[in-house]
């Protein structure tokens, strides 16, 4: 084996904690940016809402409505 297969033997996690952690730590960046994406895309969305709170009233309305036709249907 190779001395650098070796080194990265050895540094692979063994137990499933250090999996988990391992995991963890390359996940955490993009969930930081997902979390971040997500509340400005809430912020978006609720900005709309108090611009428009008629239009979404209706859009409410006529989804609810087509959702229980969906619904019956079945």
């Amino acid at each position: 084996m190779s001395e650098t297969a070796q080194t990265r033997k050895s540094e692979e996690p063994t137990t499933p904690d250090e999996m988990v952690e391992e995991l963890k730590a390359r996940l955490a960046p993009q969930l930081e940016e997902l979390q971040e994406r997500l509340e400005s895309a809430n912020e978006q969305v609720r900005g709309f809402i108090r611009k428009n709170p008629g239009t979404t009233l209706l859009g409410a309305a006529a989804l609810g409505f087509l959702i229980g036709k969906w619904a019956s249907r079945r």
